[in-house]
């Protein structure tokens, strides 16, 4: 039986967590929280030697983290606090007006909030994304690439005409002017760039 997260991890990792960014207003970047908590907990996964340099390994510690810092961002949500994520800068700061409602619709938090994710994902699936990034496929990270296919309820193969019309779909369904939100339209536009970088413009 797969683990969960919270098995992997000791039980106060999120308030560990929540207490070293605290420690770090002007950010940190993703290697170096890894190796902190690698220093901090021993025992855990991110102090498993060699888990940097084998693929699968690799993607499923990159995963963990995130799926634990969007966790938290909901947490802190509630106290008027926002967690920016991106792996060269995670910073936890001040929520600005107007974006809870934002983070909550990003494609992002649900695909790593989807723990589905670290167990589906295989040695060949992390190859072939690596495979797709080398050969000069794509310039999008793996985690934004699904979680834009996610988000627009698309599967491959897919044609630039084929994202084209369904980013049309989906304003004509969410757009403000028609009953949807600002933070849902966003969350689409942004989604369909990302997916445009992959599958080119029609």
């Amino acid at each position: 039986m797969t683990a969960s997260a919270d098995e992997l991890l000791p039980e106060n990792f999120i308030d560990h967590l929540h207490a070293l960014l605290r420690a770090h207003p002007q950010g940190i970047d993703e290697y170096s929280l890894i190796k902190r908590l690698a220093a901090d907990f021993p025992d855990s996964p991110f102090a498993v030697a060699g888990a940097l340099r084998e693929p699968l390994a690799l993607f499923q510690l990159h995963f963990l983290l995130f799926h634990q810092l969007y966790r938290l961002a909901d947490q802190v949500a509630a106290q008027d606090l926002q967690l920016d994520i991106h792996a060269l800068s995670i910073r936890l700061g001040p929520r600005m007006p107007g974006r809870e409602a934002l983070q909550r619709e990003d494609p992002l938090r649900a695909y790593y909030l989807d723990w589905a994710q670290w167990v589906e994902t295989n040695t060949a699936d992390v190859e072939r994304l690596l495979g797709d990034f080398y050969q000069g496929k794509t310039n999008v990270p793996a985690d934004e690439h699904a979680a834009a296919l996610q988000l627009f309820e698309l599967q491959e193969p897919l044609t630039p005409k084929d994202v084209k019309q369904r980013h049309r779909q989906l304003l004509s369904q969410h757009h403000p002017d028609r009953g949807g939100s600002t933070a849902d339209a966003q969350a689409i536009n942004d989604a369909f760039l990302i997916l445009q970088r992959y599958y080119g413009k029609v």
